[in-house]
């Protein structure tokens, strides 16, 4: 993640921008985009609001994987660093965060509820643009737009 310097909210957990409504940055089971991060983090601080850091897996547990407890296997390292990473910075920073792991056999769907259930006044979409396919992120992007009226940013 690039080196910046960010200050933190004059009041932390005071909102004073979106409504109280929440930075939402999201992937689809890849890393963050540095970029995305490096946004996310500063329009939480920025805006005194609260950051949902959320991964969309392409998964659901199955009732037996479920009775014997491996319903919840960890990522692998360089995948759980990503995503830990901007938790870490924004809470350096003051900003409260809450990290969700959505599992389901249609993640964008699933993406699209938590949108509307959250309600957060920015949504930052950002895989790596390497790591994903461009079909599959071509296709999260178009259903966002069309199915939300959240400000969404992404790193085309």
């Amino acid at each position: 993640m690039p080196a910046a310097t960010r200050r933190a909210p004059a009041t932390p957990g005071q909102s004073t921008g979106a409504g109280g409504r929440p930075v939402m940055l999201a992937t689809l089971d890849v890393p963050f985009d540095t970029n995305a991060v490096t946004f996310a983090v500063d329009s939480a601080v920025e805006l005194g609001e609260r950051l949902i850091v959320a991964n969309f897996v392409e998964r659901a547990p199955l009732p037996l994987s479920t009775m014997l407890g491996y319903d919840d296997l960890p990522y692998p390292p360089h995948l759980e660093e990503s995503l830990a990473a901007p938790a870490r910075l924004a809470r350096s920073l003051g900003v409260e965060v809450t990290r969700l792991r959505v599992k389901s056999f249609h993640p964008i769907p699933a993406m699209l509820e938590v949108i509307a259930e959250q309600r957060p006044g920015i949504f930052v979409f950002g895989p790596n643009r390497a790591r994903i396919r461009r079909l599959r992120y071509r296709r999260a992007v178009r259903a966002i737009r069309s199915r939300t009226g959240t400000l969404l940013w992404t790193a085309e």
